[in-house]
């Protein structure tokens, strides 16, 4: 195999969930593409490194200084929603019932491996918090680490004064209860509400 080939499979093979076989498909379909394909999608690759990085304010993912979400003035500033990753944000805004703000932490506290809250955007979260924020809510993953980092930012939001949610977990649409594991099943319990 050529050793240019080579070297893109191997690069594709370093994206999550992509394996040498379906590395192989990828780099294959980019050859088989007319040439403009290749250098389009090469262009594009470029292009993202080079101008896209995270939102000064609240770690998005933009273009500009500012993401389009805390540049947008329909939002409701008062409501700040705190997720992980820049890819549970937009789960979020694809679901279009949100209309708050967001943070994004980048990670989550995680002690074995040396992440405290100055590697997950802590500190930033807590200096967005002025007097016209008026509910914080948490959407960390149900993780050991999720649960420790939303515990962590809870004690310090309502030192300042500021409610504190988490976002409701339990039983996915679809779901079977037999299935579920039995702290899915608590947490939904617990999450329960009238109808």
């Amino acid at each position: 195999m050529a050793g240019a080939l080579q070297r893109l499979i191997k690069l594709l093979r370093q994206l999550p969930g992509i394996g040498e076989k379906t590395a192989s498909r990828m780099a294959l379909a980019i050859l088989a593409a007319p040439d403009n394909y290749g250098r389009a999608l090469a262009h594009g690759v470029s292009e993202v490194v080079e101008r896209v990085h995270p939102c000064a304010r609240c770690g998005n993912l933009t273009e500009l200084e500012i993401c389009g979400i805390c540049g947008d003035s329909r939002r409701d500033p008062g409501l700040i929603c705190v997720v992980e990753k820049v890819p549970d944000l937009m789960a979020i805004e694809a679901s279009g019932e949100y209309q708050g703000l967001y943070h994004v932490l980048s990670g989550v506290l995680n002690p074995l491996n040396g992440t405290g809250p100055e590697q997950i955007r802590a500190a930033q979260l807590l200096g967005r918090l002025d007097s016209g924020v008026r509910e914080v809510i948490l959407a960390t993953s149900s993780s050991v680490e999720g649960e420790a980092t939303a515990l962590y930012l809870k004690q310090h939001i309502e030192a300042q004064g500021i409610t504190v949610s988490r976002i409701a977990s339990g039983i996915p649409v679809g779901g079977e209860l037999e299935y579920a594991d039995q702290n899915t099943i608590s947490r939904a319990l617990a999450g329960r509400r009238t109808i």
